[in-house]
């Protein structure tokens, strides 16, 4: 009897497994982009790291396929790779649902809320009721649970719609600073000492620009002592300046982030580890069709700040850790790639991180050249010094007649980075199933394969 039901056990617990396999295995699901087991989810929220954990919260409509319903979805990971998705963190209450914010850990337990030996994490979120305010919740168990602040919310409503708090500690004041979307092209910069109550510091205007704001400060060229703060709307367009603990002053124009058609409501992480300043976005707009979820997260990219001639750019990589997931790997170099000619015939798959750098004679240029990913073209235009990809075009200089692509494919995406991150382009698609074809080619003219490397990747989940 015992070993009957042993075997009956057994194998209800392999069937659960399997079941579990499928539900992260259909066949527009992305296999190392974050997406809900199940219905809707947009902006990526409360993106914090502690003690080993990257958590991601996520607006996320628990009741359906479509947006609504508002609440924060919450999952972790121990490499930014792979993730594991946890109950509801915060759901709405009689202030309204809960939009998108951010989060932050409270090292010198400056709110007074921590209860036990772990350091509280703080989140700040939209209460979008009537009227929209700014609220707080907290957590003493390493992120684990979320309760509430008894006295939220911590900001009036200020103007219609005010929403998305994004929080971050300015060593050099001693104090939090909140930046606030307002109204239209309107933001706000708040200030505290404890999280709870909240001074406004200066409103400030950027044209063309709403939502979503993140606010952060980087080094450029990785030097200590020169660094510069960004101010990144919804968009991820990004504005340069200086921060004196009051006030934001931008000192170049604003700059693209990413060129794709897929980008938006991108945020970084708080309390990254080695100084990392890691991104993550909404991949708004993809499709899905027959899927149990409904949107996705772009892959984590780590940004750097680099002086170039025409001034200081972000450059945006994929995180180091996509290495986790190689199969693997085919490898050329020295080769000559004339028209006609394909080293990638014989490589098919849907999952791949590739890496080329490519070179040509600017006298006897290609008219372009590129890669065929699943029936989709990445164009390289010579005489342009463009790249394209599903829909999308962006600048990027070919010095000395040589590019650098980074490629990742996956089951609904290609993101393309070029030059060390100069270029980024995030796009969705939605490709014929049945397709796994990778292809190399070039029209006109030769050119040179430096160096790629195709390397195939196992799912994440």
């Amino acid at each position: 009897m015992i070993k009957c039901l042993s075997i009956v056990l057994l194998a209800l617990f392999s069937t659960m497994l399997a079941a579990a396999g499928e539900v992260y295995n259909e066949v527009y699901r992305p296999q190392f982009h974050f997406s809900p087991k199940k219905n809707w989810t947009n902006d990526p929220n409360g993106l914090v790291y502690y003690k080993g954990t990257w958590h991601l919260f996520f607006q996320h409509n628990p009741k359906g396929i479509e947006w609504g319903n508002m609440t924060w979805g919450h999952a972790t990971s121990p490499d930014l790779v792979h993730w594991t998705e946890h109950g509801l963190a915060i759901e709405p209450d009689a202030l309204g649902t809960i939009f998108s914010g951010s989060a932050v850990v409270d090292w010198n337990n400056t709110s007074g809320l921590q209860t036990g030996d772990e350091k509280v994490l703080v989140a700040f979120y939209t209460a979008a009721g009537k009227p929209f305010t700014q609220c707080m919740a907290y957590s003493n168990d390493a992120g684990k649970t979320w309760v509430k602040y008894e006295k939220n919310p911590i900001i009036l409503n200020i103007e219609e719609g005010n929403r998305d708090p994004k929080v971050i500690w300015h060593e050099a004041s001693k104090k939090w600073v909140m930046a606030l979307f307002l109204i239209k092209n309107d933001f706000a910069l708040f200030g505290s000492t404890n999280l709870k109550e909240w001074t406004l510091l200066e409103r400030l205007t950027i044209a063309g620009s709403g939502e979503c704001p993140d606010f952060f400060p980087m080094a450029v060229d990785g030097k200590a002592e020169n660094v510069k703060w960004v101010f990144a709307p919804a968009d991820g367009n990004y504005l340069i300046g200086s921060f004196d603990g009051t006030a934001f002053t931008p000192e170049q124009d604003k700059q693209e982030a990413d060129w794709g058609k897929n980008f938006y409501a991108c945020q970084t992480y708080s309390d990254a580890p080695d100084g990392r300043r890691i991104q993550i976005a909404w991949m708004n707009g993809g499709k899905y069709p027959r899927m149990p979820f409904n949107q996705q997260m772009s892959f984590p990219c780590e940004l750097t700040l680099r002086a170039f001639p025409e001034g200081l750019r972000i450059c945006r990589n994929p995180v180091k850790e996509i290495e986790l997931l190689r199969e693997r790997t085919q490898e050329w170099s020295g080769l000559t790639l004339n028209p006609g000619d394909n080293p990638l015939a014989e490589t098919t798959g849907d999952l791949f991180d590739i890496r080329a750098e490519l070179a040509f004679d600017p006298a006897n240029a290609p008219s372009d050249f590129g890669f065929i990913l699943r029936g989709e073209a990445v164009k390289y235009d010579p005489a342009k010094k463009e790249i394209s990809c599903l829909g999308a075009t962006a600048p990027m200089d070919a010095p000395d007649g040589e590019i650098v692509l980074q490629l990742l494919l996956d089951r609904t995406t290609i993101e393309c980075f070029g030059n060390g991150g100069k270029m980024s382009m995030s796009s969705c698609f939605l490709p014929n199933p049945k397709n796994m074809s990778i292809g190399l080619y070039t029209n006109g003219a030769p050119v040179t394969i430096k160096k790629l490397e195709a390397h195939r990747l196992k799912s994440s989940w």
